[in-house]
């Protein structure tokens, strides 16, 4: 395989060991596995349960600087950091999220790492998987039927139809569906009213499915959910349409854990997907307590920047399941750090000392937001081709002048190999036991405090505004009992500001409230901010016009 082999043809080409093989490196019985063929399993029920009593390894979370059109590799990095673990002697495996068809065939890729850190198999990973988005969106669609239904015939509950907030989901970016207007056609199809989709990475089903403990706090977490308001204004929940038994039964083999490989044949764990730029963005709170107990070192990520996040790992992850990080790791590149410090992307190539120290201004935002949290930060530098040294030394020297350990790290090109100085490192810190977490707020802080609070302390931002309207939604909500609840940000991953284009580390700006959503189920208020959509569009060139299958019956164009 050459150097300049596809991510696709790299992971064609690597050596599977059978899923049992796998599952041996953790100690679990094969009887243990309800296996997807020979590459791919769930974990019962019956071993995830058994496992509560056992000591929990070191939890290691991978995060970023705001991402860039030249690419951050958190992933990738994530990936290559198991296996630099698993190189120096360490018991070590991944948690990683599951990808969302909708970036796949649009324009951000795929979820399972690059070049030669990777999980696989990745072309099952990244389409149709174990068909847990299908069972999520089914059961989140489930429901949207049930409260027509309930509409269609009696409304025994006094629903509102211009009242109800729940709406369809689809895995696709779509944006001919984000507006809709449902039950059309006459008196048989129902009421009409205005409606849309979300993506299903949006839905509140899967943020439930990634913050439930255990399936009878799924389907507690299900019933709670508020799906819309009575003529009264009184919310209604799911659980008074008893559509939490069906929802939970059609999750129940999803709930499962997903057990899969590095290209080194180290153990992963892919299982659920929230988007963290309109969700919370962590893979399910189940499989992550289920890896400490497994490895003595547990590697997982948080999507987009550590603004977005890192920051709802905390916030929200953790706050909801007592998970307490031993050391964050942040993923910074030359190419995404130039971009930072104004210069073009089709100039990322070219040696450019001065925008890479210029850009290292979004990377100290970051650093400085995490020690926030009480968590020590160890940088990490995805090394690309084009790097150059004085390039690293500018990176290096930079976090050395804030007391931050900063390491190169050649996974994508070498593999485990290649990530073994920054594994080396990360244990060391994570092994020293400094962590002290803590949140960023307490949870009896007003709504809109909390939300004032995440954008001046973490987006550098002056103030928040909004409507009237829309202030009223927050007072109604702590009216309505839901006050103490944590804050889930929707907003562009692309700048501290909710302007896409502003990059590097900008301060003083205003962060504009579009919209305020309850997620009652999953114990979270979604604060949407600027512009940002939580279905989706294509770009105009949409990866998926490169997809295809070969005259072997092969996928190709995948990345």
């Amino acid at each position: 395989m050459s150097d300049y082999s596809t991510d696709l043809e790299i992971a064609n080409a690597a050596h599977k060991k059978p899923i049992e093989e796998i599952a041996d490196l953790l100690d679990i019985d094969s009887d243990d596995l309800i296996r997807y063929g020979n590459d791919k399993a769930k974990l019962s029920t019956k071993i995830v349960n058994s496992l509560s009593k056992k000591k929990n390894g070191k939890l290691i979370l991978v995060t970023a600087i705001s991402p860039t059109p030249a690419g951050e590799g958190k992933t990738t990095t994530s990936v290559g950091l198991v296996d630099g673990l698993c190189q120096i002697g360490k018991k070590a495996m991944i948690c990683l999220r599951e990808p969302s068809l909708g970036p796949c065939f649009g324009m951000k890729g795929g979820a399972a790492g690059g070049g030669h850190a990777q999980v696989i198999p990745m072309t099952d990973i990244n389409l149709h998987f174990t068909g847990d988005f299908h069972a999520i969106g089914a059961a989140h669609n489930l429901l949207s039927a049930l409260i027509d239904n309930h509409i269609h015939w009696e409304n025994k509950l006094n629903i509102d139809p211009r009242r109800i907030t729940w709406k369809r989901v689809v895995d696709m970016n779509d944006r001919s569906l984000r507006d809709i207007t449902s039950g059309l056609g006459g008196i048989g199809n129902g009421i009409p009213r205005q409606s849309g989709f979300d993506i299903t990475v949006a839905s509140e089903i899967m943020a439930v499915f990634c913050l439930a403990s255990d399936i009878d706090d799924l389907q507690k977490r299900i019933g709670n959910i508020v799906i819309g308001y009575t003529r009264d204004r009184e919310p209604v929940r799911a659980k008074q349409l008893n559509a939490d038994g069906a929802i939970t039964a059609l999750l129940k083999d999803a709930f499962q854990p997903n057990l899969v490989q590095t290209l080194e044949n180290n153990p992963a764990f892919m299982h659920g997907g929230p988007f963290a730029n309109i969700a919370h963005g962590c893979n399910s709170v189940i499989s992550t307590k289920t890896a400490l107990k497994l490895a003595d070192y547990v590697v997982t990520e948080a999507g987009f920047g550590a603004d977005l996040g890192a920051e709802k790992f905390f916030d929200i992850k953790c706050r909801k399941s007592g998970l307490e990080p031993d050391v964050v790791v942040l993923v910074a590149t030359t190419k995404a750090l130039k971009m930072h410090g104004g210069v073009k992307k089709e100039d990322l190539t070219e040696e450019n000392v001065g925008a890479v120290s210029k850009g290292c201004q979004n990377l100290e935002r970051h650093i400085k937001n995490i020690e926030k949290f009480g968590v020590p930060v160890v940088v990490a530098i995805n090394d690309y081709v084009t790097d150059t040294e004085k390039e690293h030394s500018a990176i290096i020297n930079y976090c050395k002048n804030l007391g931050i350990q900063c390491t190169v790290s050649s996974h994508w090109e070498k593999g485990g190999q290649g990530a073994a100085e920054l594994a080396t490192e990360v244990a060391k810190v994570a092994d020293s036991n400094s962590a002290e977490f803590k949140t960023l707020y307490d949870d009896e802080l007003s709504l809109w405090e909390k939300t004032k609070l995440i954008a001046q302390s973490i987006y550098g931002a002056s103030d928040i505004i909004a409507d009237k309207k829309v202030r009223n939604q927050f007072k109604k909500l702590e009216d309505d009992g839901f006050g103490e609840y944590p804050i889930c940000m929707a907003k562009t991953q692309y700048s501290f500001s909710t302007d896409p284009l502003l990059m590097g580390a900008p301060s003083g700006h205003d962060v504009p409230i579009r919209e305020v959503r309850l997620s009652a189920g999953a114990e979270f208020v979604v604060v949407v901010c600027g512009e940002i959509m939580t279905m989706p569009g294509l770009p105009r060139v949409p990866a998926a016009e490169a997809i295809g299958l070969d005259e072997n019956n092969e996928i190709t164009g995948l990345f």
